[in-house]
């Protein structure tokens, strides 16, 4: 008798869950980045929850918890209540890399998300501090050959993509450098325009501008053409480095267990937005290509994606320092 007594409370339930999902959203949202602001996943989070919030009548709060190469926001949101009202807007590193290079990793993407789509893609860019004496992909492999261990490599952490370009990069040239992380491309940023680091495989859309300014200095990008946010830029493979083509992403997610209604707005609003005219000009300005999938395309992708960069993390030994 007590399983049938269950019925009307399960029913009464899944009814709530219903209107609830139909009336969404009734407040503000928080989009968590795991990163610090001025990174890649700050930029792409703050130029798509603005125009989300606008369609959706409700802010949408960026907030902002660095740690681990992602894996603390990542954890926060795996904790949070599946309702819609905590997202997640973060990178390649903390959806696709993070399972392989922690061990003892306290979420798992595939298992603990909602995976909601893929928002950007864009190329890293190897860059350098302006008074760098390398002005070119080759002049920089000449001196890392000269000069062996010495030179700096920033990045935004173990394990992030810019950080795995370039081991890859040392490997293709069979060079040798210093491997500094950071938490988030913003503080690495700021470090290499200070000349506190020489070079760094940042990503595109995070250093267009500081490139354009004068800032930084360009040597190479790593997509299979030229970029249109920075046309003078020639590719590796242009600059004589073959087979160093890497894409870095950022993708939005939500805890496991949405209301299907709600996960199937956000999807459309995430695409909606991402493709407004404005907000596509902004991110083109910068580097980054609008892509906008699914939640099962994102899924079928970040299979793929996890065993890349599984093979990569195995092969160049690359562990969390």
């Amino acid at each position: 008798m007590k399983s049938f007594r269950i019925l009307p409370l399960v029913a009464a339930s899944l009814f709530a869950i219903q209107a609830h999902a139909a009336d969404y959203p009734e407040r503000n949202i928080t989009a968590i980045v795991p990163f610090p602001p001025g990174g890649a996943s700050d930029i792409t989070a703050r130029l798509i929850t603005a125009k989300m919030g606008e369609r959706l009548g409700q802010t949408v709060v960026v907030d902002n918890r660095a740690g681990a190469n992602g894996s603390l926001g990542a954890v926060a949101l795996k904790q949070a209540t599946a309702d819609g009202y905590t997202l997640l807007i973060g990178s390649i590193g903390v959806f696709a890399i993070n399972p392989a290079l922690f061990k003892d990793l306290r979420y798992d993407p595939q298992k603990d998300f909602d995976l909601l789509t893929v928002v950007v893609r864009t190329p890293n860019v190897l860059v350098a501090h302006p008074g760098f004496p390398a002005n070119n992909v080759r002049e920089l492999v000449d001196h890392l050959k000269q000069n062996p261990g010495k030179v700096t490599f920033a990045s935004s952490g173990t394990g992030s993509s810019d950080h795995l370009t370039a081991a890859l990069f040392w490997q293709k040239t069979g060079t040798t450098g210093i491997h500094v992380p950071y938490k988030g491309g913003g503080p690495a940023i700021n470090d290499l325009m200070g000349g506190h680091a020489n070079v760094s495989f940042q990503n595109l859309g995070a250093v267009a501008q500081q490139v354009k300014s004068g800032s930084l200095k360009a040597l190479a990008v790593t997509s299979d053409k030229r970029n249109p946010a920075l046309p003078d830029v020639p590719t590796m493979a242009e600059a004589g480095v073959k087979d160093l083509k890497v894409y870095s992403w950022q993708a939005a997610a939500a805890p496991k267990g949405l209301p299907a209604a709600i996960r199937t707005r956000l999807e459309a609003e995430f695409a909606a937005a991402a493709n407004a005219a404005e907000v596509k000009a902004k991110f083109e300005a910068v580097g980054f290509e609008v892509v906008a999938s699914n939640g099962e395309q994102f899924s079928k992708f970040l299979t793929g994606e996890i065993a890349r960069w599984k093979s990569v993390i195995e092969v160049g030994k690359i562990t969390a320092e």
